[in-house]
């Protein structure tokens, strides 16, 4: 029975994905009436589904089985191309041409450390805060956020040609964030 509901969902899901194909491409008089069938095909697979394996099981069985039928008739018209020739460059990008500043790596430093971290500190916080749920899962999210975010601000601060923009934005989140944290408090 699981057999035969996994081959018809593999079926089907290769069926709706070439007509979605078709639609799609303009291959057709009616795309609409295409695109139609296709998600009624859709449909009736996940509706048959709980008829035959449950209302848990089913659902979740036929939609992988769908989405692996759609994955096998895309990787089916895949082709590849040669690369065209190009000039010899380098992988990765060119550092910034301007000249080497003092000034310019201790922002730099400052901005992808403390004031990078306190930005980050500052959303987690007001994750914390603001966001609806339990207070441990507020805690650990917004913990998990600070260290997201101290991260990206490290490699943009880094990359970024603007060192002033980065750190108008980096002291306007940290700002903006734990004005708001403070303004309404851990409930």
């Amino acid at each position: 029975m699981q057999l035969t509901v996994a081959t018809l969902a593999l079926t089907a899901g290769l069926l709706a994905a070439a007509i979605l194909k078709t639609a799609w491409r303009g291959a057709s008089e009616a795309p609409r009436g295409r695109v139609v069938a296709a998600w009624a095909l859709v449909a009736a697979a996940l509706a048959g589904s709980q008829l035959a394996l449950g209302p848990a099981l089913g659902p979740f069985a036929v939609a992988s089985f769908l989405s692996l039928g759609a994955l096998v008739w895309i990787a089916a018209g895949v082709s590849v191309r040669r690369p065209r020739s190009r000039a010899a460059r380098d992988v990765a990008l060119e550092p910034s041409e301007r000249p080497s500043i003092v000034w310019r790596g201790w922002l730099r430093a400052l901005l992808a450390g403390p004031v990078g971290g306190l930005a980050a500190l500052g959303v987690g916080l007001a994750w914390a805060v603001w966001i609806p749920g339990a207070p441990q899962t507020r805690m650990v999210v917004g913990g998990i956020l600070v260290a997201l975010l101290w991260a990206g601000a490290m490699a943009w601060t880094l990359a970024d040609d603007r060192i002033l923009r980065a750190a108008g934005v980096l002291f306007g989140v940290a700002l903006v964030t734990f004005t708001a944290s403070a303004l309404r408090g851990f409930a």
